[in-house]
């Protein structure tokens, strides 16, 4: 069964310097830090590497963040994986849980979330299953 954790974030990007310097000034890597409230509970960090193009409104970026908290009061951890596009204005975002990233309570953990942003605010929607312990 498909349980559904909603709640906001809030995020801080900070640029960082690119493996190979001499790369197009279109390319770009940030960290990422995260603080999560609502069904949960924590904090992430993690890498994003981004591409502009020459078109203003379309681009791609890919990123590993590791959360650390509480899902519904289950303590552990886990890894969730972007890829998203903008294609002339138009967004393609998936964000999944790593298979088999789950730690402590979340051992066996699978879920997709979406975002959604509005003046400001980054609300979630993860929605996941996860084994029941015995």
């Amino acid at each position: 069964m498909t349980t559904h954790a909603h709640g906001t974030f809030a995020v801080q990007l900070t640029p960082q310097a690119l493996a190979h310097a001499e790369a197009d000034a279109s390319l770009g890597r940030l960290s990422i830090d995260k603080q999560f409230h609502g069904d949960l509970v924590g904090t992430s960090q993690g890498e994003m590497l981004s591409a502009r193009t020459g078109v203003e409104s379309s681009a791609g970026y890919v990123a590993i963040e590791r959360v650390t908290g509480a899902l519904h009061g289950r303590q552990g951890s886990f890894v969730f994986q972007h890829s998203g596009t903008v294609d002339r204005g138009a967004q393609q975002l998936v964000i999944s849980v790593v298979p088999d990233s789950g730690t402590g309570d979340l051992v066996g953990l699978v879920g997709t979330m979406t975002l959604d942003i509005a003046d400001g605010i980054h609300a979630y929607d993860l929605a996941y299953t996860i084994p029941d312990v015995a």
